[in-house]
């Protein structure tokens, strides 16, 4: 009996971590997470991307719309992930009500993304996101293809971009498939 339990439990951890994209609780090392604000288009947006004391990451900033601005991202590449085993991302975040974009690339080199979107309720909470609803869009516009296709992902970004002046703040534990 205490052999079976034993080995039950490797097999959770073991599956746990497998589907795992980043668990800043366990991962100190930020350097593959990158923000772009609206300045690459002459806008005047600012996000950071940092540490808490609880070792979760903490993407803040501000949303401004002069110049033509009004977004601001953080991006997250990796090695090709093989995701179709599963059917949703999950995010474990403490927001700030506010809604934002949750994007996938399954090919980093491509010019769009798989996007959908979700709004934090100001708690701790796991947001659920279906990877059959990611819709391919650039530039705030659809695209004429396909939705995901649950098969690899290469790339993963938030963004927040709701057309008006905001401080923003998404404190996040962890993003993980399911």
């Amino acid at each position: 009996m205490k052999a079976v339990i034993i080995l039950l439990f490797f097999s959770v951890m073991n599956q746990d971590s497998s589907s795992y994209i980043f668990d800043f609780k366990n991962e100190k090392n930020f350097s593959n997470w990158y923000v772009v604000d609206d300045g690459v288009m002459g806008g005047l947006s600012q996000g950071t991307f940092t540490s808490t004391d609880s070792g979760n990451a903490l993407y803040s900033g501000i949303v401004r719309t002069e110049n033509n601005g009004g977004f601001s991202s953080v991006r997250f590449g990796f090695e090709t992930k093989d995701v179709s085993d599963y059917r949703f991302v999950k995010l474990k975040v403490k927001g700030d009500g506010k809604s934002y974009q949750f994007r996938i690339k399954d090919d980093r080199s491509q010019r769009y993304s798989y996007i959908t979107t979700f709004t934090t309720s100001g708690a701790w909470e796991t947001i659920n996101l279906p990877l059959a609803v990611f819709y391919p869009s650039f530039r705030g516009y659809q695209v004429n293809k396909p939705n995901f296709s649950g098969e690899k992902i290469e790339e993963i970004a938030i963004l927040i971009g709701n057309k008006t002046r905001e401080s923003f703040s998404l404190e996040i534990e962890k993003i993980y498939l399911d």
